[in-house]
């Protein structure tokens, strides 16, 4: 295999979080991804329970921010949980994917449909480095008052402007301005709002 890493003192965690190449084998990303699978457990536990207290606790100690009246129904699938952000009064239906390798942030007042994915997860389009599990990431943000329809998926690096509209299924690659409707796959601009 080759050392992509020579010279480079740095953990494959450090590399991650610098947002570099890096493989998927450091044990603290693997002690916070085994939290955040019990941490999320035990949230849709305490929801199933009707103990909507001690499941925002536990769901505020999984995630990076939870804003105030920010609703999120279980299931939640997380990579680690820490570096997901999600503004006050955010609703988020259930099934959400937010695979947080890097930074995930959902604005204000967002409405996020059933079985939605947010994936900031990359991997090389060349066969050997691929083979070689060698992984990177790019952040997602998402602007205040943003409605994502049940089932978009979310790529990586994309940023959705303030108070846009994305339709069910629609697959976004690209940047979406503030104020407009986005749908298909790849999903386009069809109007403003």
């Amino acid at each position: 295999m080759t050392d992509y890493f020579a010279g480079d003192p740095r953990t494959n965690r450090e590399r991650m979080l610098a947002g570099d190449l890096y493989v998927a084998d450091d044990p603290e990303s693997a002690r916070i991804a085994q939290r955040a699978v019990q941490l999320l457990e035990a949230y849709r536990l305490d929801m199933v329970a009707g103990r909507a207290d001690a499941a925002r606790r536990t769901l505020a100690e999984v995630l990076g921010t939870l804003g105030e009246d920010a609703v999120i129904r279980p299931p939640l699938y997380v990579d680690y949980g820490e570096n997901i952000h999600i503004g006050a009064r955010t609703f988020v239906n259930c099934n959400l994917t937010a695979l947080d390798v890097a930074t995930i942030t959902i604005g204000e007042d967002c409405q996020i449909g059933p079985g939605v994915q947010l994936l900031t997860p990359t991997h090389p389009v060349e066969p050997r480095p691929r083979r070689d599990k060698l992984e990177a990431a790019r952040p997602i943000t998402i602007g205040d008052n943003v409605w994502l329809g049940g089932g978009v998926i979310v790529c990586p690096g994309v940023t959705i402007g303030d108070d846009s509209v994305i339709g069910a299924g629609a697959v976004v690659t690209r940047d979406i301005p503030s104020g407009v409707v986005a749908v298909g796959n790849p999903a386009r601009v069809t109007r403003e709002i």
